[in-house]
């Protein structure tokens, strides 16, 4: 798939009062592109957008109208808030004020994926909460404004969290439980074989969660489901462990440079180690060298 930007957004995000603050352009996201902005006052109409967009109001409140005539709704929108329109349809909406907010166009396939290969049918939204969805927004926000490339499995795992939020909450129709086989609760030892032999072999890659899935045969959503029931972790989280237990063991038998030791590992530099590495293990690298010497 190509990387969405912003020409998925069918002229949304190029109104003259919108003033970015950062966005994912650029970075590879092929099922999520994710804006951050300032927007002043308009008023537009937008022709169908190949993604659906799910906007987080930051501020506010503020007063947003959409469609025309009878079919019109108004609501004012406090910060926290969500804006929903689903992909395949036209927009028309009216922002009464200033605002600050989070975009973030989600392909069709990432839906389509968190429900079990079926098409979904989003409902239209006007301030609607949802503290999950705002918290998974908020999360893929940071991960642009804080972006190192050894975040890619953690970004797949969010977007996927993301679809399933949207299906499980937002549908027109209640989604239908996945169909998983009797008996099945996860990986077989074969898969998970291959997926770890992919992680090691790609320790100090970008790794995408569906090169982990191709590994395993399965879609990206049934992967991730069923490499936590096999693991009890997320693939990022079991990644993470796998890139600190490389670099310990490098600290303690060798002598190359502490941010070598991080670039071989998959972490963005040596800062970016010693942080993951306090947080999780409570020590720093050059402290692992010390004790090993």
């Amino acid at each position: 798939m190509a990387e969405l930007g912003l020409a998925d957004t069918v002229g949304i995000l190029r109104q003259p009062g919108v003033r970015p603050r950062g966005s994912s352009a650029g970075l590879g996201w092929e099922r999520l592109y994710v804006s951050s902005q300032e927007e002043l006052s308009y008023r537009a109409d937008f022709g169908p957008a190949p993604t659906h967009l799910v906007i987080l109001h930051l501020s506010g409140p503020v007063t947003v109208r959409r469609g025309h005539g009878a079919a019109a709704r108004s609501g004012k929108i406090p910060a926290g808030g969500l804006f929903l329109q689903p992909a395949g349809r036209t927009l028309s909406v009216e922002l009464d004020g200033r605002l600050d907010t989070v975009h973030a166009y989600l392909a069709d396939q990432a839906l389509r994926e968190a429900n079990d290969g079926r098409p979904v049918e989003l409902t239209e939204e006007l301030g609607a909460t949802d503290p999950l969805t705002e918290q998974l927004v908020l999360a893929l926000d940071g991960a642009v404004r804080h972006w190192e490339p050894s975040a890619r499995t953690y970004v797949d795992h969010l977007t996927g969290m993301l679809a399933a939020q949207l299906v499980r909450c937002h549908a027109a129709r209640p989604a239908e439980p996945p169909s998983v086989p009797a008996g099945l609760s996860g990986l077989s030892g074969r898969q998970l074989s291959a997926v770890r032999d992919l992680m090691r072999e790609r320790l100090a890659e970008p790794l995408p969660i569906a090169d982990l899935a191709a590994a395993a045969s399965l879609s990206s959503s049934q992967f991730t489901r069923q490499f936590r029931a096999s693991t009890g972790q997320s693939p990022h989280q079991y990644l993470l462990r796998l890139r600190l237990e490389q670099a310990c063991r490098m600290l303690r038998t060798g002598s190359r440079p502490i941010g070598q030791i991080a670039a071989d590992c998959g972490f963005s530099h040596q800062e970016h180690l010693t942080r993951v590495m306090r947080a999780r293990l409570g020590t720093t690298p050059a402290a692992v060298r010390r004790a090993a010497a």
